[in-house]
Protein backbone atom coordinates (compact mmCIF):
# COMPACT_ATOMS: atom_id res chain seq x y z
CA UNK A 1 0.00 0.00 0.00
CA UNK A 2 1.70 3.40 -1.18
CA UNK A 3 2.47 5.65 2.00
CA UNK A 4 0.68 8.37 0.83
CA UNK A 5 -2.00 6.15 1.24
CA UNK A 6 -1.47 5.43 4.73
CA UNK A 7 -1.06 8.81 6.00
CA UNK A 8 -4.61 9.55 4.69
CA UNK A 9 -6.19 7.12 6.09
CA UNK A 10 -4.52 7.99 9.05
CA UNK A 11 -5.56 11.83 8.58
CA UNK A 12 -9.08 10.67 8.24
CA UNK A 13 -9.07 8.36 11.17
CA UNK A 14 -8.12 10.80 13.45
CA UNK A 15 -9.98 13.69 12.56
CA UNK A 16 -13.31 11.70 11.84
CA UNK A 17 -13.84 10.52 15.68
CA UNK A 18 -16.75 10.90 17.08
CA UNK A 19 -16.96 14.49 19.30
CA UNK A 20 -15.69 14.32 22.42
CA UNK A 21 -14.37 11.00 22.13
CA UNK A 22 -11.11 10.58 24.61
CA UNK A 23 -9.17 7.41 26.03
CA UNK A 24 -10.12 5.78 29.28
CA UNK A 25 -7.94 7.09 31.85
CA UNK A 26 -8.19 4.14 34.09
CA UNK A 27 -9.00 0.56 33.35
CA UNK A 28 -12.62 0.13 34.45
CA UNK A 29 -11.62 -2.26 37.25
CA UNK A 30 -9.17 -0.44 38.97
CA UNK A 31 -10.37 1.27 42.07
CA UNK A 32 -7.56 3.23 43.12
CA UNK A 33 -6.96 4.99 39.24
CA UNK A 34 -10.92 5.48 39.29
CA UNK A 35 -10.63 7.15 42.77
CA UNK A 36 -7.82 9.87 41.93
CA UNK A 37 -10.08 10.39 38.68
CA UNK A 38 -13.15 10.94 40.23
CA UNK A 39 -10.62 13.58 42.55
CA UNK A 40 -9.58 15.40 39.85
CA UNK A 41 -13.52 15.53 38.07
CA UNK A 42 -14.71 17.19 41.54
CA UNK A 43 -12.08 19.48 41.74
CA UNK A 44 -13.60 20.94 38.66
CA UNK A 45 -17.14 21.26 39.51
CA UNK A 46 -18.35 24.66 39.91
CA UNK A 47 -21.67 24.96 41.82
CA UNK A 48 -20.51 24.45 45.22
CA UNK A 49 -23.64 22.09 46.51
CA UNK A 50 -22.85 20.02 43.77
CA UNK A 51 -19.07 18.99 44.80
CA UNK A 52 -19.39 19.34 48.10
CA UNK A 53 -21.77 16.69 47.88
CA UNK A 54 -19.72 14.47 45.73
CA UNK A 55 -16.98 15.05 47.96
CA UNK A 56 -19.19 13.39 50.57
CA UNK A 57 -19.84 10.13 48.98
CA UNK A 58 -16.63 9.93 48.35
CA UNK A 59 -15.29 10.47 51.61
CA UNK A 60 -18.20 7.34 52.32
CA UNK A 61 -16.61 4.89 49.91
CA UNK A 62 -12.97 5.21 51.22
CA UNK A 63 -14.21 4.71 54.24
CA UNK A 64 -16.02 1.47 53.71
CA UNK A 65 -12.42 0.67 51.81
CA UNK A 66 -11.40 1.60 55.49
CA UNK A 67 -8.77 4.39 53.95
CA UNK A 68 -10.34 6.20 56.79
CA UNK A 69 -7.41 8.78 56.99
CA UNK A 70 -8.06 9.66 53.25
CA UNK A 71 -11.62 10.21 53.88
CA UNK A 72 -11.09 12.36 56.26
CA UNK A 73 -8.85 14.88 54.52
CA UNK A 74 -11.92 15.78 52.15
CA UNK A 75 -13.84 17.05 54.70
CA UNK A 76 -11.62 19.98 54.50
CA UNK A 77 -12.47 21.06 51.20
CA UNK A 78 -16.11 20.96 52.30
CA UNK A 79 -17.87 24.43 52.24
CA UNK A 80 -21.38 23.81 53.33
CA UNK A 81 -21.48 23.39 57.31
CA UNK A 82 -24.36 20.72 57.23
CA UNK A 83 -22.46 18.69 54.49
CA UNK A 84 -19.45 18.29 57.15
CA UNK A 85 -21.72 16.92 59.68
CA UNK A 86 -23.42 14.54 56.76
CA UNK A 87 -19.69 13.34 55.52
CA UNK A 88 -18.49 13.04 59.29
CA UNK A 89 -21.62 10.84 59.77
CA UNK A 90 -20.86 8.85 56.62
CA UNK A 91 -17.21 8.10 57.32
CA UNK A 92 -18.23 6.93 60.79
CA UNK A 93 -21.33 4.85 60.13
CA UNK A 94 -19.36 3.00 57.04
CA UNK A 95 -15.94 2.70 59.07
CA UNK A 96 -18.39 0.92 62.07
CA UNK A 97 -19.45 -1.57 59.34
CA UNK A 98 -15.92 -2.89 58.75
CA UNK A 99 -13.82 -4.88 60.45
CA UNK A 100 -11.53 -2.55 61.65
CA UNK A 101 -9.79 -3.13 65.32
CA UNK A 102 -10.23 -0.79 68.03
CA UNK A 103 -7.23 1.17 68.03
CA UNK A 104 -8.03 2.11 64.51
CA UNK A 105 -11.43 3.38 65.39
CA UNK A 106 -10.42 5.59 68.54
CA UNK A 107 -7.98 6.98 66.07
CA UNK A 108 -10.82 7.73 63.21
CA UNK A 109 -12.86 8.71 66.01
CA UNK A 110 -10.32 11.66 67.52
CA UNK A 111 -9.66 12.44 63.99
CA UNK A 112 -13.61 13.34 63.00
CA UNK A 113 -14.01 14.74 66.58
CA UNK A 114 -11.17 17.50 65.44
CA UNK A 115 -13.23 17.72 61.96
CA UNK A 116 -15.93 18.40 64.11
CA UNK A 117 -14.46 20.90 66.20
CA UNK A 118 -13.57 23.28 62.95
CA UNK A 119 -17.11 23.90 62.06
CA UNK A 120 -17.95 26.63 63.19
CA UNK A 121 -21.67 26.91 62.84
CA UNK A 122 -23.43 25.42 65.78
CA UNK A 123 -26.39 23.78 64.79
CA UNK A 124 -24.19 22.01 62.31
CA UNK A 125 -21.75 21.34 65.00
CA UNK A 126 -23.70 19.98 67.23
CA UNK A 127 -25.63 17.44 64.20
CA UNK A 128 -22.01 16.48 63.88
CA UNK A 129 -21.44 15.59 67.12
CA UNK A 130 -24.70 13.83 67.30
CA UNK A 131 -23.77 11.85 64.11
CA UNK A 132 -19.93 10.73 65.91
CA UNK A 133 -21.82 9.29 69.21
CA UNK A 134 -23.88 7.44 66.59
CA UNK A 135 -21.27 5.78 64.94
CA UNK A 136 -19.53 5.44 67.98
CA UNK A 137 -22.82 3.09 69.08
CA UNK A 138 -22.92 1.09 65.81
CA UNK A 139 -19.29 0.42 66.39
CA UNK A 140 -19.84 -0.65 69.74
CA UNK A 141 -17.63 2.18 71.44
CA UNK A 142 -20.59 2.78 73.91
CA UNK A 143 -18.25 4.35 76.58
CA UNK A 144 -16.93 6.76 73.49
CA UNK A 145 -20.40 7.28 72.58
CA UNK A 146 -21.38 8.53 76.13
CA UNK A 147 -19.09 10.91 76.40
CA UNK A 148 -18.74 12.54 72.89
CA UNK A 149 -22.97 12.76 73.90
CA UNK A 150 -22.27 14.26 77.11
CA UNK A 151 -19.86 16.71 76.01
CA UNK A 152 -22.49 18.54 73.89
CA UNK A 153 -24.11 21.69 75.67
CA UNK A 154 -27.68 21.84 74.23
CA UNK A 155 -29.63 19.65 76.13
CA UNK A 156 -32.08 18.74 73.45
CA UNK A 157 -29.59 17.50 71.08
CA UNK A 158 -27.76 16.22 73.89
CA UNK A 159 -30.33 13.88 75.18
CA UNK A 160 -30.99 13.01 71.20
CA UNK A 161 -27.92 11.93 71.13
CA UNK A 162 -27.79 9.79 73.81
CA UNK A 163 -31.56 8.35 72.50
CA UNK A 164 -30.05 7.93 68.81
CA UNK A 165 -27.12 5.39 70.33
CA UNK A 166 -30.15 3.77 72.52
CA UNK A 167 -31.87 3.16 69.24
CA UNK A 168 -28.23 1.57 67.71
CA UNK A 169 -27.52 -0.20 71.04
CA UNK A 170 -31.25 -2.02 70.63
CA UNK A 171 -30.53 -2.42 66.94
CA UNK A 172 -27.92 -4.92 67.77
CA UNK A 173 -29.19 -6.17 70.68
CA UNK A 174 -27.66 -4.99 73.86
CA UNK A 175 -30.19 -3.82 76.10
CA UNK A 176 -27.76 -3.08 78.65
CA UNK A 177 -26.13 -0.70 76.43
CA UNK A 178 -29.69 1.07 75.08
CA UNK A 179 -30.91 1.56 79.03
CA UNK A 180 -27.20 3.04 80.19
CA UNK A 181 -27.98 5.43 77.01
CA UNK A 182 -31.48 6.23 78.33
CA UNK A 183 -30.54 6.56 81.73
CA UNK A 184 -28.43 9.42 80.63
CA UNK A 185 -30.97 11.33 79.07
CA UNK A 186 -32.27 14.05 82.08
CA UNK A 187 -35.68 14.86 80.53
CA UNK A 188 -38.28 12.54 81.99
CA UNK A 189 -40.97 12.97 78.64
CA UNK A 190 -38.12 12.22 76.43
CA UNK A 191 -36.29 9.28 78.49
CA UNK A 192 -40.06 7.75 78.10
CA UNK A 193 -39.91 8.26 74.18
CA UNK A 194 -36.50 6.65 73.94
CA UNK A 195 -37.85 3.76 76.62
CA UNK A 196 -40.81 3.15 73.93
CA UNK A 197 -38.89 3.39 71.26
CA UNK A 198 -36.54 0.54 71.77
CA UNK A 199 -39.28 -1.77 73.20
CA UNK A 200 -40.78 -1.75 70.18
CA UNK A 201 -36.96 -2.34 68.01
CA UNK A 202 -36.86 -4.91 70.81
CA UNK A 203 -40.43 -6.41 70.43
CA UNK A 204 -40.10 -6.05 66.22
CA UNK A 205 -37.25 -8.67 66.95
CA UNK A 206 -39.32 -10.91 69.26
CA UNK A 207 -36.91 -10.49 71.70
CA UNK A 208 -39.82 -9.89 74.20
CA UNK A 209 -38.23 -10.08 77.52
CA UNK A 210 -35.94 -7.11 76.54
CA UNK A 211 -38.84 -5.27 75.61
CA UNK A 212 -40.74 -5.63 78.53
CA UNK A 213 -37.81 -4.14 80.29
CA UNK A 214 -37.47 -0.81 78.71
CA UNK A 215 -41.32 -0.87 78.93
CA UNK A 216 -41.63 -1.14 82.17
CA UNK A 217 -39.05 1.97 82.76
CA UNK A 218 -41.67 4.14 81.22
CA UNK A 219 -43.13 6.47 83.60
CA UNK A 220 -45.88 7.78 81.67
CA UNK A 221 -48.78 5.26 81.74
CA UNK A 222 -50.23 5.85 78.89
CA UNK A 223 -46.86 5.10 77.11
CA UNK A 224 -46.81 2.44 79.00
CA UNK A 225 -49.92 0.91 78.22
CA UNK A 226 -48.80 1.20 74.33
CA UNK A 227 -45.53 -0.51 74.97
CA UNK A 228 -47.04 -3.60 76.58
CA UNK A 229 -50.23 -3.46 73.97
CA UNK A 230 -47.30 -3.79 70.99
CA UNK A 231 -45.57 -6.51 72.34
CA UNK A 232 -48.87 -8.19 73.07
CA UNK A 233 -50.26 -7.36 69.43
CA UNK A 234 -46.53 -8.40 68.09
CA UNK A 235 -47.30 -12.08 69.49
CA UNK A 236 -51.41 -12.31 69.04
CA UNK A 237 -52.29 -10.53 66.23
CA UNK A 238 -49.24 -9.64 64.19
CA UNK A 239 -50.82 -8.98 60.93
CA UNK A 240 -52.66 -6.13 62.37
CA UNK A 241 -49.78 -4.78 65.08
CA UNK A 242 -50.16 -1.74 62.82
CA UNK A 243 -53.33 -0.58 64.97
CA UNK A 244 -51.13 -0.09 67.69
CA UNK A 245 -48.19 1.62 66.10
Amino acid sequence: MPFIFIVFLAFVTIFTAPAGAAENPCAAEDKICLMQELEKLTQGIDEKHWKDQTYREMAKLLATEKQTDKAITLIERIETPDTKAMTIRGIGMEAAKTDMTKEQFDDMFIKLRAEAEKIGHPPSYAIALTYIAMSQAFAGDDDGAMMTANDMKNDALRNKAHGESAEIQAERGDIDAAMASIAAIDSPAFRDKAHLTISKIFTSRKKYAEAQTAAMAIENTYQKAQAVLYILAKQITPEEVSLVE
